[in-house]
């Protein structure tokens, strides 16, 4: 059975000007569960992955809004809690819609971290906004009584944390997950690993791990993941239909089935933002670079047929 790993986006679960309240999760994680239940009727091992921007965000809005009455909780605490309450939903509509198609599977919800390189230099350079924008004399009181990082957004007029996002190097529960699923997983089991990227830990001296205010790449953790299970396939779904170059531009170019080579040369070309397409052609190319078959990007309604090189972008190793 040929293995795939999906990784949704926290948009597959709540969008932009949305209420952002449990039913929205709920609406836009039916229609999500419908499009992986494609994927295994087609026969597939599935295990999935998820973003958590939009979850993690409220859930430091929370943490402020609560914070005379209740402790505030560090930043990889949250990303735990946000794999769990996620997890769970993921849980709910998809084993229902397994069970509806009679493809009866558990799925089986792993709060997962991943250890990273205390001198990444991440953290010495903080990039990933997270949590709301805040006005002048409030960030300069947040940045005096906690010591972060803000930086200014001129466009929305206001001033917004950010956290280091250093690689993944491990997936520390790979070696236990593997044991428990087993060889025929795919028969059985719909594993949800790494949610929000994993919960970011550093090895301490004792030789446990230490969390860390960070946020991983979901796209790259889940390359880490696909490595780990071993699947053939890993496909990474996001807002648009595939990978462009001249992407907004008059000479726009969708990108079909190509090599890893160009895309690499895109890359290098400066085609690929990191804030958008650029960790998840990364997360693609080392994916291959590591053993993988086919690397695929492409949107939630287009996911099926992207897997069987109808639509998409699919990077294999040699193009047709």
């Amino acid at each position: 059975m040929r293995g795939v790993v999906v990784a949704l986006g926290g948009n597959a679960l709540q969008r932009s000007g949305g209420p952002g309240d449990w039913a929205e999760a709920r609406r836009h994680m039916r229609a999500t569960a419908a499009a992986l239940v494609e994927v295994v009727r087609d026969g597939r091992a599935l295990a999935v992955t998820h973003g958590n921007g939009p979850q993690v965000g409220q859930l430091l809005r929370q943490n402020e809004i609560a914070e005379r009455e209740v402790p505030p909780r560090p930043l990889d605490a949250l990303g735990a809690e946000s794999q769990g309450q996620i997890g769970y939903l993921i849980a709910q509509e998809l084993e229902a819609a397994l069970a509806r198609a009679r493809l009866p599977r558990s799925v089986l919800v792993f709060v997962s971290r991943m250890e990273v390189a205390v001198r990444d230099p991440a953290f010495r350079r903080p990039t990933k906004p997270v949590g709301r924008f805040y006005p002048d004399a409030e960030a300069r009181l947040l940045r005096k009584r906690t010591g972060w990082t803000l930086v200014y957004d001129g466009a929305r007029g206001g001033w917004r944390r950010v956290v280091p996002s250093p690689q993944p190097t491990r997936w520390v529960e790979a070696e236990a997950v593997r044991s428990l699923l087993g060889r025929s997983w795919g028969e059985r089991v719909v594993p949800v690993i790494a949610g929000g990227g994993g919960v970011p830990v550093i090895r301490n001296r004792t030789g446990g791990f230490d969390g860390v205010e960070a946020v991983i790449d979901k796209d790259r953790s889940a390359a880490v993941v696909a490595e780990a299970l071993g699947v053939e396939d890993l496909a990474i779904v996001t807002d648009v239909p595939g990978v462009a170059v001249g992407f907004g531009k008059t000479w726009e170019r969708w990108l079909g089935e190509v090599t890893p080579d160009e895309l690499a040369q895109h890359a290098k070309n400066g085609e690929f933002a990191e804030g958008s397409m650029g960790p998840k052609v990364e997360a693609v190319l080392r994916f291959l670079d590591h053993g993988g078959h086919v690397g695929t990007i492409a949107d939630i309604p287009s996911l099926r047929r992207a897997l069987r090189g109808e639509a998409g972008t699919r990077v294999v190793r040699t193009a047709r």
